[in-house]
Parts: structure tokens; C-alpha cells; sequence
């Protein structure tokens, strides 16, 4: 018997755009257009791919002469496969409390990577030296988890922006006490736009020894990569992507992306407009009584308090999470793609549901 014949279809409206999430977007057009360059022909598989080769120097064009790049297939991938490479066995990461890796990756870091996590209550997202000494303790202690890396994002799952004063600082707290720096730049390119400075600034050049670089809430498909900035921090990084299972047979279309957002500007143009976006919509709710903005505006994300009632009902109309149901606090974000209309709009429903 033959099997039915069947056509690719749209299932959805293209022209819908919600305030959810910047993994909501698709995918550049240029960086679409990079993964039909990639294709077609063969190329050798596993990274030693002509792409993935050429990615090495853009890297290292943003992040210095010894940065290497591993790309992976999504951000908790990233994030895993980094942790591992600064860690032992009984090695522990002092992070955030509201940091991706404690919140929002299932226990990966911790189940996955075989390490420890010490939270830290922080007002803001940040950690600072400070916030560090209540963890940073009992390395001779084998009863106690070895604190061996501080882990920070940039930027924070608040939203807020380290400034690169602030990173040295805990780089220098960190590698003082012989702990190892890792950066969560799932939104890195939003910092650097928010500072207007580039990213090596907010990595290498202020001590960071690894990163987990974004790609796919910039405009990529999907795809990120480990930076290894440090090579003497770290050790078997190849096995360690293999054996995290993010190493990908046909690594050459997550390299190409990679490269299409950092090659030229793309990175910074795209960052720059989400971040504009998150600020217009910022200013459109300040004017509306009863809503309360929760944190400075500093990169493509927007946290408010509302009634409870109107955020249900403003979510028939456009996607967006809760950040605190309890509290009514909520999360707005702005993408790549993010129009002002898109903004205009909501901002208007946002009125008319508070008028209610």
C-alpha cells in the first residue's frame, strides 16, 4: 500500500508575536539563510567540519587569542557540559538562587553533571563578593560539598545587567579563594548591547574562565556553544560534550549559525533592537495606574505586578508566564523580532484590562 501523500503546512499565523519568551521567536532570516549555505554536499561529521573550523577564529575574534569554542545543542547542554569541566567529583557551584541552573534546568546540573549547587539569596539576580563568603567556606571539610567554581549569568534571570567592574570583582574574589568563574551568556549579546561594550569585555578580559554562549534566544534555530576562555581551567572538554550527549553528528549547521550571529553584527543588532523593544514597552506601562514595574529595564526583559485577574485575562490575548502567580508578579519579554505595533498593542490591551 502506498502511504498518503502529505504537505508541509503552516500551523500558525506568522504574523502572531507574544511577550513569553525570546525562544518563542524563530529563526533569523540570515541565519537561515547561513544554514543553506552549510547545506547540501557532505562534510566531515563530529566538528571537523570546514564551519565548525572557521567558527574557532570568529570566536576568538570576540573572546581573544586562546578562546575555544564547543558547540552544543541547547543552553542546559551548555551549561552542564561547562559546570563538569571546572569541577571534581566532589565539587560544588555557588550560584544565585534565581539562577537558570538551580530554577529552570530540572536538577540537570546536579543529576546530569554529578555536582552541588550552594544558593544564594540575591535582591537583584547578582551575586557579589559578599553574597559569595556565605558558601565560599569548608574546603578542607569532607563532609561538605568542595565550593569550586561561582557561577553567574549575564544577563540575570531578573534582568538586570553586571557591569564589567562587577564581574572583575568576582573574578578576582573568586580566583583569590582558587575557585574558577563560569558565565551563563544565554542573553550575553543583550548585556553588551544594554553596556554598548563588547563581550570579551564581560568575559575574558574581566577573569571569566568559561562560558556558556548563547545562540538560539539571539536568532538561531538552535545551538549554542562552551567558550573555553581559560585553558588551564578546564580538562577533556571533547569527552566531556560526548559523554554529556551535546555533541552533534552534523555540527556544522549549529556552527554556521553561531557564525552568521558573530561574524559581523548580527549578534549586536538583533540584541540591540529586543532591548529597545523591552524599553518602549517599559515606558507604555509606566503610564498605566496599578501596574508596577519590579526591576530596572536592562536588557529585553520587563517584570511587573498586576492583578491577578487582569493577567489572566490579558493572556487570552497574548502569551506571557507568571513569575510569582502568588505575588502576581509576571515576566514580559521582547525577541529579535519584536515589533513596535507588537508593543503599541499590548501596551493598549494592558489598559483596556486594567480598566475593566
Amino acid at each position: 500500500m502506498n502511504p498518503p501523500k502529505t504537505d508541509a503546512r503552516r500551523h500558525h499565523d506568522p504574523e502572531v508575536r507574544g511577550f513569553a519568551s525570546d525562544n518563542y521567536a524563530g529563526a533569523h532570516p540570515e541565519v537561515l539563510a547561513a544554514l543553506a549555505l552549510a547545506n547540501g554536499g557532505h562534510q566531515v561529521a563530529y566538528g571537523e567540519d570546514a564551519y565548525t573550523e572557521n567558527l574557532q577564529s570568529v570566536v576568538r575574534s570576540h573572546f581573544g587569542p586562546t578562546a575555544e569554542a564547543f558547540p552544543v545543542f541547547n543552553g542546559t547542554g551548555a551549561n552542564v557540559v561547562a559546570l563538569q569541566a571546572v569541577t571534581d567529583r566532589w565539587g560544588a557551584v555557588i550560584c544565585a538562587e534565581s539562577a537558570h541552573i538551580n530554577v529552570d534546568e530540572c536538577g540537570a546540573p546536579e543529576r546530569v553533571g554529578g555536582l552541588k549547587l550552594l544558593t544564594v539569596p540575591t535582591p537583584d539576580g547578582k551575586l557579589t563578593p559578599e553574597l559569595i563568603d556565605r558558601q565560599a567556606y569548608g574546603w578542607d571539610d569532607e563532609h561538605r560539598a568542595m565550593p569550586q567554581v561561582v557561577s553567574i549569568t549575564e544577563t540575570t534571570e531578573l534582568g538586570t545587567v553586571y557591569t564589567p567592574d562587577e564581574i572583575r570583582a568576582l573574578c578576582e574574589h573568586a580566583h583569590a579563594h582558587g575557585m574558577k568563574v563560569h558565565l551563563d551568556g544565554s542573553r550575553l549579546a543583550n548585556a553588551a548591547a544594554t553596556l554598548d561594550v563588547p563581550m570579551r569585555t564581560l568575559t575574558n578580559a574581566a577573569g571569566v574562565d568559561i562560558l556558556s554562549l548563547g545562540g538560539t534566544k539571539n536568532g538561531a534555530l538552535f545551538g549554542e556553544a562552551v567558550v573555553v576562555l581559560n585553558q588551564d581551567a578546564v580538562s577533556h572538554m571533547k569527552h566531556l560534550r560526548k559523554l554529556s550527549m551535546q555533541l552533534a553528528s552534523k555540527m556544522r549547521f549549529v556552527s554556521v549559525q553561531l557564525e552568521a550571529l558573530l561574524a559581523r553584527d548580527l549578534w549586536l543588532r538583533n540584541a540591540r533592537h529586543s532591548n529597545e523593544m523591552a524599553q518602549r514597552l517599559a515606558e507604555g506601562v509606566r503610564a498605566v495606574h496599578g501596574v508596577e514595574i519590579l526591576h530596572p529595564v536592562q536588557s529585553n526583559a520587563v517584570f511587573a505586578r498586576l492583578p491577578h485577574d487582569v493577567s489572566e485575562r490579558l493572556q487570552k490575548r497574548f502569551r506571557f508566564y507568571f513569575w510569582d502567580e502568588a505575588a502576581g508578579d509576571v515576566r514580559w519579554m521582547c525577541a529579535f523580532d519584536t515589533t513596535e505595533d507588537d508593543v503599541d498593542a499590548f501596551v493598549a490591551a494592558l489598559k483596556e484590562e486594567m480598566a475593566r
